[in-house]
């Protein structure tokens, strides 16, 4: 059988163990063109494996009429190959720990929408949804390199400056985009509305607000938009940018998930690799964990999310819950065994977890180090938190995450993820810095494996990061089975704030993790040695 509408009816779903949608499709999607109250920027795995299936929840309890618009600035090949095929259906699949899973078809997408300016049909679609009084919510999952404006060296990508010298009407930047859809609604009315980031980047909304503001002001200094319009962007009792947090890991599509769906029948669910190199399929596979935060600032409105699931609160709690995810209770983690994953040879974050090592560095991080200054945010135990990440979804084996994808961009990381947990011990009264050692021993662990040799001491690709270059400049000369080649090589970085979000060396850390560098290039197996050497104190 086929995922589409007419299967809905004419398929025996329960027999697959799919639960189906409890509401009519069909009235949703005309109640929806009618009265447009949600639109989404973002048409990939974690809208439809997450944010979707809240409104799908607020349908199938009668506590909605209307479901979500999905847009795509970027990948138009996502709705042209994974939404419209399929009806805007998508199969769900969640993966438990024990290799069970739960099917569910997702049908709160109304529509599909290609935010492209060049296409006068489908952006007319969008400024029709736009200017509708009806209108409460536009959220955004495009990646915190969506809102971006600039490149690493500060200046304008040049999409950005053509979007501001030649105004609205031929918006190409996903926030020139937005900016442009608000001057349409100013312009017909200037109605509230929230725009809501749920990306899983840190004060995702204030990172919204300042990109779509600076586009604002340059069309107003360049003579696009009036006073007014500046103003009604300005004023967060109409255009509000709440803040939220978000945790759910929605990895790409498993073979083994495409496997089940073709063995039971259901038809053309295998993954498709886009123009833009998305690789995606009309189904998503996720963990069943899942959380969101947001800041309760909707001027017009809003969908009834708390009875989703989803936490409302103030930005101070939203602020605190990501500060105690990412420091702490999850993010830290995550890196550590990335970069020890890769230098040990794993390809599963799951599979490291049944390593003694691993999963103990992990620990000592998490509980010992990290716990005495976690941020509680009152919503939310960190201590069932973490104890949740350690038990279950690190080592689930049927979430695919792989240490090489995690230990992407780990400079942008660092500061926050471990960055922030030294501060608050240099801070601290009755802590002291000196005595973290597995923080250390994480930051020990990215240098070493930043010279691209694992523990056999064979050739590793290093993953993907914007000061992968420089960083490996600095730690050029040394080399593995000769410690004392590290001699010198270590005070640049560590001393460096942008990386560590502190001077490493005036903190009195330097010399301990010089060591620790020492120890793991002392030869092949000198990492898995120094891991046991610390790990059996």
């Amino acid at each position: 059988m086929k995922m589409n509408l007419a299967s809905l009816s004419s398929a025996d779903w329960a027999a697959l163990g799919v639960t189906l949608p409890q509401f009519d499709v069909s009235k949703m999607r005309e109640a929806t063109a009618k009265a447009p109250v949600w639109i989404h920027f973002g048409a990939g795995n974690i809208f439809r494996g997450f944010i979707a299936r809240l409104q799908q929840k607020l349908l199938n309890d009668g506590l909605a009429e209307a479901g979500i618009i999905a847009s795509d600035t970027f990948d138009y090949d996502i709705i042209d190959k994974i939404y419209k095929p399929y009806d805007e259906l998508t199969m769900m699949v969640g993966l438990k720990p024990d290799g069970s899973t739960e099917r569910e078809i997702v049908a709160s997408i109304a529509d599909s929408v290609k935010a492209d300016t060049s296409d006068p049909a489908e952006i007319a679609k969008l400024r029709a949804a736009f200017v509708n009084p009806s209108l409460q919510i536009v959220s955004f999952t495009i990646t915190e390199k969506g809102y971006a404006l600039r490149n690493m060296a500060g200046d304008l990508f040049p999409v950005v400056q053509n979007d501001m010298q030649n105004g609205p009407a031929h918006a190409g930047h996903a926030m020139s985009m937005v900016a442009s859809l608000m001057l349409d609604r100013y312009n017909a009315g200037a109605y509230p509305i929230a725009l809501t980031s749920m990306d899983n980047c840190s004060h995702n909304g204030e990172k919204l607000r300042s990109a779509v503001m600076e586009i604002v002001h340059a069309w107003h200094a360049n003579g696009f938009v009036d006073d007014g319009f500046v103003a009604y962007m300005d004023d967060e009792s109409r255009v509000a940018f709440p803040w939220s947090m978000i945790d759910k890991i929605t990895p790409r599509p498993a073979k083994v998930v495409e496997d089940a769906l073709a063995a039971d029948g259901i038809e053309d669910m295998a993954p498709i690799v886009t123009g833009k190199g998305t690789f995606i399929a009309p189904f998503v596979n996720a963990e069943i964990p899942q959380y969101l935060v947001v800041e309760d600032n909707f001027p017009n409105g809003r969908p009834a999310l708390e009875k989703a699931g989803v936490y409302m609160t103030d930005r101070d709690t939203v602020n605190q819950t990501e500060r105690m995810k990412v420091t702490t209770c999850l993010n830290p983690l995550h890196t550590a065994l990335a970069v020890y994953g890769c230098l040990l040879g794993y390809t599963s974050i799951a599979a490291e977890m049944q390593d003694a090592e691993l999963k103990g560095l992990v620990e000592r991080i998490g509980y010992d180090e990290g716990m005495p200054v976690v941020t509680d945010p009152g919503i939310l135990s960190p201590a069932k938190f973490i104890d949740e990440v350690i038990g279950q979804r690190f080592p689930n084996p049927f979430i695919p995450d792989t240490p090489q994808r995690i230990a992407t961009d780990t400079s942008q990381k660092i500061p926050i993820r471990f960055g922030e947990t030294i501060k608050s011990y240099i801070a601290s009264e009755t802590l002291n810095v000196t005595d973290l050692t597995f923080i250390p021993l994480a930051i020990a662990g990215w240098l070493r494996y930043l010279l691209g040799v694992d523990d056999k001491g064979e050739a590793m690709e290093v993953s993907a990061d914007p000061m992968l270059a420089a960083l490996q400049e600095q730690l050029s000369g040394i080399e593995l089975g000769k410690p004392e080649t590290v001699e010198g090589k270590l005070s640049g970085i560590l001393s460096n704030p942008a990386v560590f979000a502190s001077d490493l060396v005036k903190a009195g850390l330097a010399t301990k993790i010089e060591g620790m560098v020492k120890e793991l290039v002392a030869g092949p197996g000198a990492v898995r040695a120094t891991l046991q050497k610390y790990l059996a104190k």
